[in-house]
């Protein structure tokens, strides 16, 4: 028998969540909620990775516009 990992937190909060009847439009607001959230997530860390090397909107425009690719 291969012995399992304990559960995240994650996992733990979501397992509560399993014991409510949400309606359609409640679980859409769920999944709306995540998304938010890790969506801003990725944008905080883009933008610091973005600040850190020094890159501007003119670069983004100049590898958009690269015909190499």
């Amino acid at each position: 028998m291969i012995a399992q990992p304990p559960l995240t937190n994650l996992q733990m909060e979501l397992l509560k969540l399993y014991s409510l009847r949400l309606s359609d439009e409640q679980l859409l607001e769920v999944k709306q909620v995540l998304a938010r959230h890790f969506t801003d997530r990725l944008t905080r860390h883009v933008d610091a990775l973005w600040e850190q090397k020094g890159l501007t909107t003119a670069d983004m425009e100049s590898w958009l516009n690269d015909d190499d690719q």
